[in-house]
């Protein structure tokens, strides 16, 4: 399938992700579709930076985590609107992102990964330190202040749709920006930084620029979630949530569009239903009278407490089987299945 095949089918399928995602509410519940949209949006931005400059980073947990911090601090104590405070905790992670990046950006391949992961531990260390977090026991309690001062998003289902409207402007964003002038010499750089360099392009200002936004849209999509779960903690900014982005955007498909989308609600259904697939699955069995030892065994399993098993699993597979991801692959099924049909149409079209 060719890139203009590709670009072509990208809004009708937003169209009806969008469609599907107003209708969601109804049938799943708006927290976890709300956490869903927060990781997915975290996720995009993070696959801005890899799948388009093909910059790895295993620190962009600094920038969703700290985000996180400053909005849930300015909302609840210093008693900002809730919409200030997220555009707070943006602001404050691009900020970082330009320090980090003028740092990390002088390195290539897994020299910059590696000094991304620094900038983020040192970040955590201070998250543990600083007062204003709470260490250990994080800002809780953040107040849901009505949004523009009538909007009342205590209410789970109302502000379900304001989060799904912020993601869907990040999404746009970061839709635009990979299909603009620039974001060709972000691909340019991806596939051959040398050959851009001798075309006159300032790369490291491109790069700069890519892992600015990057972490500007990652930190809205922590700030977001600060104010979701009225909770900012140490979690959100630890390695392993760098590393929890890096197997969603993987599992989704690198370097697609929709691929991070699916991939972050993969992951984060995974961590909050094994436990209700393992009790169903158990229950099936009983009624269709199974034997005792099959059904102890699915009980065995403690699925709910083997998450990080199973995702390290699933990371494992992808990674020698499934290369492009769910996305990807699907993709190249379909352009597989469309050069097919096209073969076979020429095949039987008689000669002239």
């Amino acid at each position: 399938m060719t890139e203009s095949a590709k670009r072509s089918w990208d809004m009708p399928v937003f169209a009806a992700l969008m469609v599907l995602a107003l209708l969601a509410p109804f049938a799943i519940y708006p927290l976890f579709l709300m956490k869903v949209l927060c990781f997915a949006l975290f996720a995009c931005a993070f696959n801005l930076l890899i799948g388009y400059v093909g910059l790895l980073s295993f620190g962009h947990a600094m920038f969703f985590g700290f985000a996180a911090y400053i909005s849930a601090y300015t909302v609840k104590v210093w008693g900002w609107p809730t919409e200030l405070g997220i555009l707070a905790g943006t602001g404050v992670a691009a900020a970082l992102g330009v320090v980090a990046g003028l740092i990390a950006i002088r390195r290539q391949g897994i020299y910059f990964a590696m000094v991304t992961l620094a900038l983020a531990q040192m970040v955590f260390f201070f998250c543990v330190q600083a007062s204003f977090t709470g260490g250990e026991d994080g800002i809780q309690a953040i107040p849901r202040r009505p949004l523009l001062g009538f909007v009342d998003i205590r209410d789970d289902f109302v502000f379900y749709y304001v989060v799904l409207a912020i993601f869907a402007l990040g999404f746009l964003i970061i839709y635009r920006t990979i299909h603009s002038p620039f974001g060709q010499v972000l691909k340019a750089i991806r596939e051959n930084e040398p050959r851009a360099i001798s075309l006159g392009y300032a790369v490291d200002r491109f790069k700069l620029m890519a892992f600015v936004l990057s972490a500007a849209l990652a930190g809205l999509a922590g700030a977001t979630k600060a104010i979701v779960f009225q909770l900012a903690s140490l979690t959100d900014v630890t390695w392993q949530m760098s590393g929890e982005v890096v197997l969603m955007t993987l599992v989704g498909g690198l370097g697609t569009v929709f691929g991070p989308i699916v991939g972050a609600g993969v992951i984060i259904a995974m961590e909050n239903y094994l436990t209700t697939i393992e009790q169903w699955l158990a229950g099936l069995l009983r009624a269709v009278h199974a034997p005792d030892w099959l059904i102890h065994a699915i009980e065995a399993l403690r699925l709910g407490e083997s998450v990080p098993i199973i995702q390290g699993t699933i990371f494992v597979v992808t990674v020698l089987l499934f290369r492009r991801g769910i996305v990807g692959e699907l993709v190249a099924f379909i352009g597989r299945w469309q050069t097919r049909g096209s073969q076979a149409e020429l095949s039987v079209r008689p000669a002239e």
